[in-house]
């Protein structure tokens, strides 16, 4: 069974604890955090949605009234970052025969377009990621884990949130994005060596056989798969800031029956997202769940991933963004209604 997550191991080596990576040293393992809930227990906590509140229906393509504007300014980092995030590792389209099954985006003649991908093993257990939405450090490894077409758990820590940023620091965190894997033990804060963690474990060159263990944990960004705009080095870091500087949003914490939740011990449980980064239409609503601080679940699913079929499956469509949230019931899609929902059940 993996080890959990780090912490800092100054304050933790008179523990005797397994001894796993942070910031590429050698570190303590703590004693586990009992606040942090795992997705599955919902908080006892009062959170409902607002009276009368019926999730809108569905509307492809179609851009809610008064969005517009905001939907192009969202657009913009898909560009700056020449669309890192839309499809998934190792993307290779076909036409194949039309079996009538799963999610294909173009069905003619009988045929169908089927996508294909190159990934490496898939976790078990969700990767934890304490970030911000506004952050250009922080996009860079929401990026790499929809290239992936991984499941994160995220705990927004924007300037001004008083549970999860301390609990990262406690752990030894002390920049964001500060991520832990239960899966492996590992825990890392610089963004260069989280997406190469990434890509190193869950990537295509984790299945290399040519690749020694030593070789596989010695090896570069090329060895390892990452894609040139992930790579460390300006262009990546540059276009990353123009991305932000593009929105300005969810630098900051707002008051949310979320936060005063957590600061009573009993953090909401977490909303659940379906989407790929570089969606325009989600840009608001991570902005939202950004500023009121609610943890979330996004299962990416970018152009190629299986989570299509399974969205599909689960709710008769493919559109993204869908959310549901545990602590209502509800379950909506439509980027604007969801704005307007957090805004009503958690804002103060």
């Amino acid at each position: 069974r993996p080890a959990h997550p780090t912490t800092m191991a100054a304050s933790l080596a008179a523990t005797g604890a397994f001894p796993v990576r942070l910031l590429g040293r050698t570190t303590a393992r703590p004693r586990r955090i009992t606040t942090c809930r795992a997705i599955e227990e919902p908080a006892s906590v009062s959170i409902s949605a607002p009276d009368g509140f019926v999730a809108p229906t569905p509307r492809k393509f179609t851009v809610a009234e008064g969005s517009l504007g905001r939907v192009v300014s969202s657009a913009i980092p898909l560009v700056l970052r020449a669309g890192t995030g839309a499809l998934i590792n190792g993307w290779s389209p076909s036409l194949v025969d039309d079996d009538g099954e799963g999610y294909s985006i173009v069905r003619v003649a009988g045929k169908k377009l089927a996508e294909a991908s190159n990934l490496g093993p898939r976790p078990t257990k969700l990767i934890e990621v304490f970030e911000y939405e506004g952050s250009p450090y922080c996009r860079k490894v929401r990026e790499a884990a929809a290239v992936l077409d991984l499941d994160i758990l995220f705990r927004p820590c924007p300037s001004g949130e008083n549970y999860w940023r301390p609990m990262a620091k406690a752990e030894g965190a002390k920049t964001f994005p500060y991520m832990k894997d239960p899966n492996t033990g590992e825990a890392f804060c610089e963004s260069d060596d989280i997406v190469e963690y990434l890509f190193r474990t869950y990537g295509p060159a984790a299945n290399d056989a040519s690749l020694s263990a030593e070789g596989l944990r010695n090896a570069g960004p090329e060895t390892l798969g990452v894609p040139m705009m992930l790579r460390r080095g300006g262009i990546t870091n540059l276009t990353c800031y123009a991305a932000a500087v593009a929105r300005l949003k969810a630098l900051k914490a707002r008051p949310s029956r979320a936060a005063a939740a957590a600061a009573a011990g009993a953090p909401v449980a977490p909303v659940e997202l379906w989407t790929y980064e570089a969606s325009p239409f989600t840009k608001a609503v991570r902005e939202s769940l950004t500023e009121l601080a609610i943890p979330h679940v996004v299962h990416y699913c970018p152009r190629g991933s299986k989570k299509r079929d399974e969205l599909l499956a689960r709710t008769g469509q493919f559109q993204v963004p869908y959310l549901e949230d545990p602590n209502t019931g509800i379950k909506m899609f439509e980027s604007a209604s969801m704005v307007e929902y957090l805004e009503a059940t958690y804002a103060l």
